[in-house]
């Protein structure tokens, strides 16, 4: 097995001059080196044959008992020296400090095609930054990152890739709950792939600290190697920057609130330097469309990172990456108007998307109303939302109300606890979506053709990596890959799928893994 490792990071920037992997605060370098911790009996359960041609790697490859050891830490190439990234955070608001990679060490870089692409494991041991934890994983969180990670990308998300999911043959101790009672599970490693694992922490911690050499440095770096096309480090060229950061982290969220998808946990420290989904914890999907729902147990009582409150939550940390910037720039006039620019977009790009997902290709002024209605009447019960939006695509503009009405009720959780007023706000909104429609040019095919291109029929719902968890701890990992199979076309009608494109079972309503999560899942 061959990689074409050409380090960047730890060439460029500066690193932790204490080679010992001790827990400490680590001042004025970005990174640390650090070796995996070799695990007892690794054992692969699934690797992406995709991420794999995307590393220059073969299916033999992939077969090789090197690929396995490789990728799960108990062999290091020499030309490799694996090391984990210093960064800060705000972390539900407020600054944590020193945060830093603590749980995944960096392998190095791989350049393939013209393109270069950061290994990382996730669960491989403790770094300096894993505080007073041990730096593993277990296996259900392992299985939906790396689940997630594949299903993201193919629904066209801005996502990080995920290479392998493997055993490490070790147990780790987890309180699930964070309610004093920790039990062992089985241990995981996950080879997460991106362009860069980059957060706004990174460049936070170096602010906080008053280290500007060093933030520069980061920065000058970033800029060189992934936003290149802005030209030379200058003042006007870190405003350029911050500013396209700003784009693509807006453009993630609206492809988030696309899909129903909810991170859980928008800390500073999770939030990509490239626009990129990144750090998949607590996080789930929408089944019941609801505004406030969060999976995160950490924040059940606030709700800070609910479903609609991302955007907004996206603004907040991209403020708090203009506060880290500042002493490059010295001026806070442009950086609000970025941040100001934000919020205008966000609501021109959030109609757009709506209009996409309704099937409207002219975006009248007057569709704001239309689709603020449709939002107010999907909460009044509790309403699939992959289901919804599906379904709506086979109304056809001769459809009575009454028979578009029938065509989107498989989406209701409860029909018969629908109330009467509840099934009049519907005809009221359907009457109205259906004389909308009447002014679009497409015919009902064209519509639907263009509406199934933007809702999925099929995601990772909250049951069914639950399934997959449930059926691995007993040593069954088909799931795994019937998941990876059928998650890579979303969009498509799959019938040998079918079962899947159905609303959440009642068990799972309030199972722990389904309905809420903490961040040690």
């Amino acid at each position: 097995m061959k990689l074409n490792l050409q380090d960047t990071f730890n060439k460029e920037l500066p690193s932790d001059p204490i080679i010992e992997n001790s827990r400490r605060q680590v001042s004025n370098a970005c990174y640390s080196y650090v070796k995996p911790k070799k695990t007892k009996e690794p054992k692969l359960l699934h690797s992406s044959a995709e991420v794999q041609n995307l590393l220059g790697l073969t299916k033999e490859d992939a077969a090789s008992d090197e690929f396995l050891q490789v990728f799960t830490g108990n062999k290091v190439f020499k030309e490799m020296q694996p090391y984990a990234m210093c960064y800060g955070g705000h972390q539900f608001g407020n600054w944590a400090g020193q945060l830093g990679d603590g749980r995944a060490i960096n392998l190095g870089e791989v350049e393939h095609n013209n393109n270069s692409w950061a290994l990382q494991l996730k669960g491989a041991g403790p770094t300096p930054y894993s505080r007073t934890a041990d730096g593993l994983a277990v296996l259900r969180s392992s299985i939906r990152e790396y689940l997630c990670s594949e299903a993201m990308f193919h629904l066209g998300v801005p996502t990080t890739r995920a290479l392998s999911l493997s055993l490490s043959g070790d147990d780790v101790l987890r309180d699930i709950l964070y309610n004093g009672n920790p039990a062992y599970e089985k241990g995981a490693i996950v080879t997460r792939v991106a362009p860069s694992f980059l957060r706004f922490g990174n460049y936070e911690i170096f602010a906080a600290r008053e280290e500007i050499t060093t933030l520069k440095t980061l920065i000058d770096y970033t800029i060189n190697h992934f936003y290149k096309h802005l030209g030379k480090p200058s003042k006007q060229v870190y405003l350029d920057f911050f500013k396209e950061v700003a784009d693509k982290t807006l453009d993630m969220i609206i492809h988030w609130q696309r899909v129903g998808f909810v991170h859980g946990v928008m800390n500073t420290d999770n939030m990509s330097i490239l626009g990129l989904s990144i750090d998949y914890g607590p996080y789930g999907w929408l089944e019941g469309y609801d505004y406030n729902w969060t999976p995160n147990t950490t924040d059940r009582q606030n709700k800070r990172y609910r479903y609609g409150n991302q955007a907004n939550m996206g603004l907040w940390n991209l403020l708090k990456l203009a506060n880290a910037i500042y002493p490059l720039i010295e001026e806070t006039a442009p950086l609000e108007s970025v941040l100001e620019s934000y919020k205008t977009d966000f609501e021109k790009k959030y109609h757009k998307m709506m209009c996409s997902k309704i099937g409207l290709e002219n975006n009248f002024d007057t569709d704001g109303q239309l689709i603020n209605e449709l939002e107010n009447t999907l909460h009044l019960t509790e309403t699939d939302m992959t289901i919804f939006f599906r379904n709506l695509a086979s109304i056809s503009i001769n459809d009575s109300s009454e028979a578009a009405y029938k065509k989107i009720s498989d989406a209701f959780y409860d029909i018969p606890k629908t109330k009467e007023n509840t099934k009049t706000k519907w005809l009221a909104w359907i009457e109205s979506y259906l004389n909308r429609l009447k002014k679009e040019t497409q015919n009902d095919s064209e519509r639907k053709k263009q509406m199934n291109l933007v809702n999925p029929k099929y995601v990772l719902r909250n049951y069914m990596a639950q399934l997959a968890i449930d059926a691995a701890d007993n040593s069954d990992y088909s799931l795994i890959d019937q998941f990876y199979q059928l998650l890579k076309k979303p969009y498509d009608e799959q019938p040998e799928f079918e079962k899947w494109f159905a609303k959440r079972p009642e068990w799972a309503k309030n199972k722990v893994g389904c309905s809420m999560l903490s961040c040690s899942s």
